[in-house]
């Protein structure tokens, strides 16, 4: 193992690094560094050289050529085991760095400003930065390159331990992070110059670099490997886990189902999930009332269910929570007290999500992926074409918009027997509309007189409208579409009920 003599720092992320130069210069490395970082440890009362005084050329350009010169490039890149390379370091008066503590311009807080400017973009793009990372990754045998400050510690505990030196272990782990940092922020550069010009819609090469968050111990069954990867900060895969045991893979599909379904919501609202489907949802003034008339709708269902909310959760609706076995819970927050009744249930594992996330929707197929624009699609009454002779009452109008929202969360074949504020039946997930009809009312545990049906994608046939009607039903909103739509229509008027056409559909599959 090689001691760590010299050491090249250049940093945006000045997190730590005065500390991590004061400790390397105490173990006896000379320091080189870059404008305002050189700066910044000088001003900590540590020696530093600038790079200009090793290159004996100026920093130009407003910064933007400093480190990129052969007598920087040659001592990061030089292998030491080769004669040929480090007599061209004699022979040019190359001081050889053994140690590469760098990281990059924030090309990625300027680019989520959706206002930003083309010129702002490509001026925060680092250039000195990952060639110099680079560099010292391709020779990672004989130089380290650190580039998050959350590894000074370990490095600075393993130089104490080994006089001064690193591991070929260490610095192959920091120069695999090394690529992967330079990977990661090429691919954000891309995708986001490609909105430049093409600012909505699909992008033109999928990126899709995202870092392990964690091992699952398995995935949907326990003969599959699986592990989440995401972002910290927003959505389900950056949520902080509260309590509970650690989250499975089934965990994690069925969690983000109830986050979205529940932030469909401008009231309080809560979802329970089996399985990715609902099995009951409801908006109340209350989220205490409203997680009550979410569960009235399948009880049995809700057992060992995921719940989502959004609202903070409170005494009162954690009380209700803990009173049945439920899985998993997704909010946007806890109170306290809810903390405190919920804390007793070690197995209930508890999320606290902050709004946020990917707009696009990925799936993999063989061989490939399949990638669209979320479903955001909101309910204009206004464009909404009342079909049938009868036209809805307000009550109806307000349970249908209900049940249309709840309705894009369920899958394809989808049917929502619903109240104001309140799903009543659902049937997901069946090859034939009017089979979903059925298993909606099969379900049922609430009487559904005087309820509407919210149908995904138009009825095909009389058949799902004459189902409905007989247990009740009295209203119905569906996209339309149907060639058969005039058949479906005459149904419904000749049994007395309304239907409106919202010509958007809602598949889900």
């Amino acid at each position: 193992m090689t001691k760590i003599e010299r050491v090249l720092l250049s940093v945006t992320d000045k997190t730590g690094i005065v500390d991590f130069a004061r400790a390397l210069n105490g173990m006896g490395a000379e320091l080189i560094s870059t404008g305002g970082t050189a700066s910044l440890i000088r001003e900590g009362g540590v020696p530093v050289r600038e790079v200009s005084e090793v290159t004996a050329f100026p920093e130009m350009l407003d910064g933007r050529v400093k480190t990129l010169h052969p007598k920087v490039a040659g001592g990061i890149l030089a292998i030491r085991s080769r004669e040929e390379h480090m007599r061209a370091l004699r022979e040019h008066a190359i001081p050889p760095i053994d140690m590469v503590v760098v990281n990059l311009y924030r090309f990625e807080e300027v680019a989520a400003n959706r206002g930003a400017s083309l010129g702002e973009l490509i001026e925060n793009i680092d250039i000195g930065g990952p060639t110099m990372i680079r560099a010292a990754a391709k020779n990672y045998q004989d130089v380290a390159v650190v580039v998050s400050p959350e590894d000074y510690a370990s490095v600075l505990e393993e130089l104490r331990a080994g006089g001064g030196a690193l591991s070929r272990q260490t610095k192959w782990r920091l120069a695999k992070k090394a690529f992967r940092t330079t990977a990661d922020y090429d691919a954000a550069i891309s995708a986001r110059l490609e909105q430049v010009d093409q600012p909505a819609g699909l992008p033109v090469d999928l990126s899709m670099r995202a870092p392990k968050m964690m091992d699952l111990r398995y995935g949907e069954n326990p003969h599959q490997s699986a592990a989440l990867y995401g972002r910290r900060g927003c959505g389900i895969a950056g949520a902080e886990q509260l309590q509970g045991k650690e989250l499975s893979y089934n965990n994690l599909v069925d969690l983000d189902a109830a986050w979205q379904l529940a932030r469909e919501f401008e009231q309080p609202a809560a979802a329970i999930i089996k399985h990715t489907n609902p099995c009951g949802c409801a908006e109340h003034a209350s989220l205490a009332e409203a997680y009550r008339a979410a569960r009235e709708c399948d009880p049995i269902s809700a057992y060992g269910g995921v719940l989502g909310f959004n609202r903070e959760l409170d005494e009162e609706t954690a009380r209700r929570v803990a009173q049945t076995f439920v899985e998993a819970i997704a909010a946007p927050g806890y109170s306290p007290a809810a903390r405190e009744v919920l804390g007793v249930k070690k197995q209930l594992r508890l999320l606290s999500v902050a709004p946020g996330g990917d707009p696009l929707v990925v799936k993999s197929i063989t061989g490939g992926f399949l990638v669209q624009t979320s479903d955001q699609a909101k309910l204009d009454r206004a464009a909404t074409v009342v079909k049938t002779r009868r036209a809805p009452t307000e009550r109806e109008w307000s349970a249908m918009e209900f049940g249309w929202k709840v309705a894009k969360h369920v899958k394809s074949n989808a049917i929502v027997f619903a109240l104001p504020g309140q799903t009543v039946g659902v049937g997901a997930g069946q090859m034939s509309r009017v089979d979903s009809v059925k298993i909606a009312a099969m379900k049922a545990v609430l009487p559904l007189a005087g309820t509407v049906v919210a149908s995904d994608a138009f009825f095909p046939f009389p058949d799902g409208v004459e189902e409905a009607a007989k247990h009740g039903a009295t209203a119905f909103i569906q996209p339309g579409g149907s060639v058969k739509d005039a058949e479906v229509i005459a149904a419904a008027d000749r049994l007395g009920t309304a239907m409106v056409f919202t010509g958007v559909r809602h598949f889900r599959h």
